[in-house]
């Protein structure tokens, strides 16, 4: 079966995390991808969170599908290979700070008189222009600097941040999709283009109408915790086993019909229940009517009896119940994927379904360089200059 993107090359020179995940996804699709690395200082990611024997597990996710090699770009000689690579390549990813590839002869300009098809796809914090632009950058600041972390936590809290890469994530599939626009645009016009991603764009847009609010109302989204000021019963709720159920009520009929279930009816009938600000405004009662019901059973009697009621609830999940789940099981969420180093590896597969051209994980994160010697010896290299590259740290 041919991928969607067979016969695409994509270079990855980025790190940390969103470039490298927006070429992980291009990767799923049967991209080449070939991720460049430093022969010193390999990609921080392989040295993040838990490992297993000295292999870093966060590395065999976001290096799936990838092909790894060793150059030194600062090196004359490395910035030479890296535009023959480019050559006949589609899609460049890159995450330097705005002004270090043109410092090393990579800019936009002398890339494209290499190959004027290439899509130059350059993921920074704050983007390529503006005052902020050659600050370093990461997610986290993204997430603060977005809204996100101000309309996140308890009221009376502090603003929160996620303990996972979420900035990054959504600016890695913005990116993705950028490519795609710009190979898209590259079949009209038979020339490549370049994508200027800053990190605190993408999450912004995930945020709702903050902005629209503000400018026509000059409200202020503030923190709720897990309430909602459009509905309510919006919360997670304690189980009488010590487990939590999260539910929600954003559609008028749901909400009827978790009173009636948890035998509160009269409250259905109260002028303010008929519309969702006005069930927020009453948080406090709704809140307490659901978490007491909930507080006498076991989750999965709640989730049982939600399902027949047909209310929407969900069981707050860890780890664990993800992969004793039978509705990921069905979905083939979870995958299970060969390699050298762990023989097998569990992780998330692909994150949706094409009916006829389906996305796969062929491999985990390969060892640092492991493909140096067959890219470029491609490229015309013999193993005698091979060798002498690698002595001089060029490889």
């Amino acid at each position: 079966m041919t991928a969607p993107l067979d016969g695409v090359t994509v270079v990855d020179l980025a790190t940390l995390f969103a470039g490298p995940l927006a070429a992980a996804f291009l990767g799923d699709f049967g991209a080449d991808v070939i991720k460049v690395e430093h022969p010193a200082k390999p990609d921080p990611s392989r040295g993040h969170g838990p490992a297993r024997d000295g292999i870093g597990l966060w590395w065999k996710v976001l290096g799936r599908n990838k092909r790894t090699v060793t150059l030194n770009l600062s090196d004359p000689d490395g910035a030479a290979l890296l535009r023959r690579l480019l050559a006949d390549a589609d899609v460049l990813v890159e995450n330097f700070r705005p002004g270090t590839l043109e410092r090393w002869g990579l800019g936009p300009a002398e890339l494209h008189a290499v190959n004027p098809r290439l899509v130059i796809t350059r993921i920074s914090g704050f983007g390529q222009v503006g005052p902020y632009a050659r600050r370093p950058g990461f997610g986290t600041l993204a997430e603060a600097m977005s809204g996100f972390a101000a309309a996140t936590g308890e009221p009376d809290g502090p603003p929160t941040l996620p303990p996972f890469g979420l900035a990054d994530s959504v600016s890695a599939l913005a990116a993705a999709y950028a490519v795609m626009l710009a190979l898209r645009a590259r079949d009209i016009t038979g020339a490549g283009q370049v994508v200027d991603l800053a990190i605190i764009e993408p999450i912004m847009a995930m945020l709702g109408p903050q902005i629209t609010w503000y400018d026509q109302l000059g409200y202020v989204q503030p923190r709720l915790g897990n309430r909602s000021n459009n509905n309510a019963p919006r919360n997670t709720y304690r189980c009488a086993d010590g487990r939590w159920v999260a539910v929600s009520t954003s559609a008028q009929s749901i909400a009827e019909r978790v009173l009636r279930l948890v035998g509160r009816p009269e409250l259905i009938d109260e002028p303010w229940f008929a519309t969702g600000s006005g069930r927020a405004a009453h948080a406090d009662e709704l809140d307490a009517a659901v978490s007491a019901w909930v507080a006498q059973r076991d989750r999965d009697e709640v989730v049982a009896a939600f399902e027949k009621a047909q209310a929407a609830v969900a069981p707050v999940y860890d780890v664990r119940d993800i992969l004793a789940d039978p509705q990921y099981a069905a979905l083939g969420t979870v995958r299970t994927v060969p390699d050298d180093e762990l023989g097998e590896v569990r992780m998330q597969n692909v994150p949706f379904r094409l009916a006829e051209t389906p996305g796969e994980i062929r491999h985990a994160g390969r060892r640092h360089g492991q493909d140096t010697d067959a890219v470029f010896g491609a490229l015309g290299l013999s193993a005698e200059e091979l060798v002498a590259l690698r002595e001089r740290g060029v490889l």
